[in-house]
């Protein structure tokens, strides 16, 4: 037997069990690293933060600014849901936030910071038997709510500055159920009239009127800020 032979094939048979030892041997695939256009060895981090959302749908801020019970609700725009009965309540974070965000737009002269206030569109187009709603809500009720928003302002003039929110005043004991058929609608909603906006300017209270609210879900919105138009 010629032995210089057998190591010369035992060596080659070595070689070839590692190489295959060497790529069947598993490992994590490359990853791209944007920042430096090319493939990087460390694998991408793994998102750890879950975002929130409170009742109104809008973000929660990372700090945790949302309480308990705003907190972790669907991010769903609440007009497109089904309507209830349920009667509205003013003692609630979410009444809170539009009565708040009605105030803000009042001083800031700003008819964009108060729509979360104002009926949805969505729930509009539900509720109203007429053939463009949505259209209505946009060049009447939307245009009228942000002449008024411009309007309070004036009024308040150079001391918006120094005003100071105190309340939004539901006048709940007029609240009654506005049955189908009643006011151009299909679906019934909870209405009041006569609601206040309260505030102080140098310790005097003084406010204004807020027309008409009416409910989506147990939720009270301004449908007409200043008269019926």
């Amino acid at each position: 037997m010629d032995l210089s032979k057998t190591r010369r094939t035992s060596r080659v048979f070595g070689a070839i069990v590692w190489v295959t030892a060497v790529a069947c041997d598993h490992r994590d695939p490359p990853s791209w690293d944007a920042g430096a256009g090319s493939l990087s060895a460390e694998p991408l981090p793994e998102r750890t933060e879950t975002p929130r959302f409170g009742r109104g749908g809008d973000a929660c801020p990372n700090d945790g600014g949302c309480d308990a019970e705003n907190a972790d609700a669907p991010s769903v725009d609440p007009g497109t849901l089904p309507q209830t009965r349920e009667r509205p309540k003013t003692s609630t974070p979410a009444f809170d936030a539009r009565a708040r965000a009605l105030w803000d737009a009042i001083v800031s002269d700003d008819p964009n910071r108060a729509l979360p206030s104002f009926f949805p569109l969505a729930a509009y187009k539900q509720v109203k038997a007429i053939p463009t709603p949505e259209a209505d809500w946009r060049r009447r009720l939307v245009a009228n709510f942000t002449r008024d928003i411009h309007r309070l302002h004036e009024r308040l003039g150079s001391r918006a500055a120094d005003a100071t929110f105190t309340e939004l005043e539901v006048a709940s004991e007029r609240a009654r159920w506005i049955e189908p058929n009643e006011e151009n609608n299909k679906l019934g909603y909870w209405r009041t009239f006569g609601s206040k906006i309260r505030y102080e300017i140098d310790g005097n209270a003084a406010s204004f009127d807020v027309s008409s609210l009416i409910s989506w879900r147990g939720e009270w919105y301004v449908v007409h800020l200043s008269g019926f138009k």
